[in-house]
């Protein structure tokens, strides 16, 4: 993979009364990826879309589908979610009792596999694994709502994983979801950033394809 940073805006924040206008805009902008976050009301605080409407959306999205699980027992969910089309699936850490086996299933299907870490997570945890890992999912708010601050401890937490991708010769993306904005970006991205996803401070713009071309120009530049 080039060394460009990619913008994955999420979906979680797109008008779903008008979701095909807004999938739409994301396959004709500068965006790189869709971005999915399902939730299952047990393991965040919030419920969000499932397998029928990511089956409908996946019939008109013309990018890669960044799939992350905000569920307990995701491994139950692996096969529906190759079948549906994810490129990339992410699990949570905190949420797998066997990691290891996790991410060896999610690649024998096909996709890419991530490992999502919440706010309190150490990036310690995935020191012996991380060579494993396709993607590693830094949470820079609390999960389950969209629209929350960034966690300012955030950048510090990604210099700390891109230290330990390095270490172990690993070609790990850092992906970072929560409150990112033009006001953060640049940092994130020189403090090791792969991925920026971008929900609410997209779709809430006038104007979201100017945003996003914005966004991908500033961190590519």
């Amino acid at each position: 993979m080039s060394d460009k940073k990619l913008i994955a805006p999420s979906m979680l924040a797109a008008d779903f009364s008008n979701l095909a206008h807004d999938i739409a805009l994301v396959n004709q902008s500068d965006a790189d990826w869709f971005h999915l976050d399902v939730m299952d009301g047990v393991f965040v605080p919030n419920i969000s879309f499932g397998m029928p409407v990511i089956k409908s959306m996946a019939k008109h999205t013309t990018k890669p589908l960044d799939v992350h699980l905000m569920i307990v027992e995701p491994d139950r969910y692996i096969q529906t979610f190759a079948d549906l089309g994810a490129d990339v699936l992410t699990v949570h850490v905190e949420a797998c009792t066997h990691l290891h086996r996790s991410l060896q299933s999610i690649k024998a299907k096909g996709m890419k596999a991530g490992v999502a870490l919440n706010p309190h997570t150490p990036v310690a945890s995935l020191s012996h694994i991380i060579a494993d890992i396709d993607l590693v999912c830094l949470m820079s708010v609390n999960p389950g709502f969209g629209g929350q601050s960034f966690i300012e401890a955030t950048y510090e937490k990604v210099r700390e994983l891109k230290t330990l991708i390095n270490e172990n010769k690993a070609s790990t993306l850092i992906e970072i979801d929560g409150g990112v904005t033009n006001q953060n970006a640049s940092q994130l991205v020189a403090a090791g950033a792969d991925v920026l996803i971008a929900g609410s401070y997209v779709f809430s713009a006038s104007d979201p394809t100017a945003t996003i071309a914005n966004l991908s120009a500033q961190v590519n530049s």
